[in-house]
């Protein structure tokens, strides 16, 4: 009697083991095909977006001139990598890159990430002030999803044009899971750097790139991410900075120092209303003594001195003199970024000792 029950119930229990695999398997092939991720573009101009007289012509042209449209339409596959959607945010030179734009872009990016209408942002940009618009954003960005930069060196008509390559490879990074987390980072010439340390070292070379203290976080190769190392420093949302309460970044001027400089320019950047001033110094930051005095005037006044260099990479050290003087050092960064990184600080406290843990923790 058990036997026979046995032999009937055995094919009925397969029946129904077999079900949950038979279910689990269309559900999982409907998933992934649905399963690509939604990357934003925000177009803000540049030479990716520039268009030259002939196809040789890689200086001399005009920059921000095609529309983010047309820009993704030239990508082949890229709609095979991602959902890609584009928004025009601005279609300008870098170098003519304001404080403004960059509100601008800050808000519209948080604005997408905390209302879940993107996995992954990529911002077309150019090269000029890429470095400063990309740690800029990750300072102020409030979200762990992946904000990447991208641009050009040769505009999209030149021979040998590498924006497409590099706006596939931010879109590929965007949609990467595992570049969750690890701050707004720049995806340029098959290589994935981190916004804090990137900055150009070359006027027309496409591997003008570089990460000089940390190198690179990582590459891009045959559409695969790879990440080698990853930023310590604070970003993103675990920054304190943020662009909701800011309406208007203060002033904060660089003056380039040298051989038999003057407090001249000093005297001007008070004069006209600075809150902050970065210097950068030859060397270790050294400045000239006319220059040093103008701006211990200057600090006198309420302005903040940050000493930097004109040196291309390095750390300055902090000396007896700034702690007397009340002067702060930019540590790693270069004078363009603690320019963006003092803007900040400066629309939450002008108090000196909270200022210096914010360079020390940014």
């Amino acid at each position: 009697m058990i036997k026979i029950f046995a032999d009937k119930l055995l094919p009925v229990m397969l029946v129904l083991l077999s079900l949950p695999l038979f279910f689990c398997g269309n559900a999982g092939a409907a998933e992934n095909q649905n399963a690509l991720p939604r990357v934003v573009v925000l177009a803000v101009g540049g030479t990716i977006a520039g268009s030259g007289d002939t196809a040789a012509r890689t200086t001399e042209y005009k920059a921000g001139v095609l529309p983010v449209s047309q820009i993704i339409k030239s990508v082949p596959g890229i709609n095979k990598i991602a959902v890609v959607t584009g928004e025009q945010i601005a279609n300008i030179d870098s170098a003519h890159m304001t404080n403004e734009i960059m509100l601008k872009l800050a808000r519209r990016i948080n604005a997408l990430l905390k209302d879940n209408q993107a996995d992954g942002i990529v911002v077309t940009h150019g090269t000029d002030t890429l470095e400063e618009t990309a740690y800029f954003l990750n300072l102020v960005i409030r979200s762990d999803r992946p904000v990447v930069l991208t641009g050009s060196m040769r505009p999209a008509t030149a021979l040998s044009a590498d924006g497409q390559l590099n706006l596939y490879n931010a879109v590929v990074l965007a949609a990467s899971y595992e570049a969750r987390g690890k701050g707004v980072l720049v995806a340029i010439n098959e290589k994935i750097h981190g916004a804090r340390d990137v900055t150009k070292t070359h006027t027309t070379n496409v591997d003008t790139f570089r990460s000089p203290e940390s190198g690179s976080l990582g590459f891009i190769l045959n559409g695969e991410v790879h990440f080698l190392n990853a930023t310590v420093k604070r970003h993103t949302a675990g920054s304190e900075f943020s662009t909701e309460t800011i309406r208007k970044l203060p002033r904060v001027d660089i003056l380039y120092g040298h051989a038999n400089d003057s407090g001249d320019l000093a005297e001007a950047s008070l004069k006209a209303g600075a809150r902050g001033i970065v210097i950068a110094g030859a060397g270790d930051g050294g400045i000239f003594p006319e220059t040093y005095a103008a701006l211990k005037k200057a600090r006198k006044k309420g302005v903040i001195i940050v000493r930097s260099t004109h040196v291309g990479s390095g750390y300055v050290a902090p000396c007896a003199d700034d702690e007397k003087d009340e002067f702060l050092t930019s540590q790693t960064l270069n004078p363009q970024k603690a320019r963006i990184l003092l803007m900040l600080a400066l629309t939450k406290t002008k108090n000196l000792k909270l200022i210096r843990r914010m360079f020390s923790e940014y």
